[in-house]
């Protein structure tokens, strides 16, 4: 379940994605799958070969890009690994509250 941001953050997200930029959308997030993860961050761009290339800069696996249908594919970004990108990406202080 997501939660903790706005409707204009979210279309702001996906207009970044509809221009083929790599976009991030940071917000909470509870899922019984991952217990110790309190937030979620979905860096996501409609061109999939250049988001693979991007997450290959951070060993993510284009295998793991949730592919969707609407064309706001994106990768998850949990604990370490999302905090470790939000920071070589520039995006970590506009995240901390939800990293907290």
């Amino acid at each position: 379940m997501a939660f903790g941001i706005k409707r204009k953050q979210i279309q702001e997200w996906k207009a970044a994605i509809d221009r083929g930029e790599i976009a991030f959308l940071t917000h909470f997030w509870l899922d019984d799958r991952f217990p110790e993860a309190k937030s979620v961050t979905k860096v996501g761009c409609n061109d999939l070969g250049k988001l693979a290339e991007w997450g290959g800069r951070y060993q993510l696996k284009k295998e793991w890009i949730h592919v969707r249908k609407d064309g706001y594919s994106h990768f998850d970004l949990l604990g370490s690994k999302q905090r470790e990108v939000l920071e070589k990406e520039g995006q970590l202080e506009a995240a901390l509250k939800f990293l907290k």
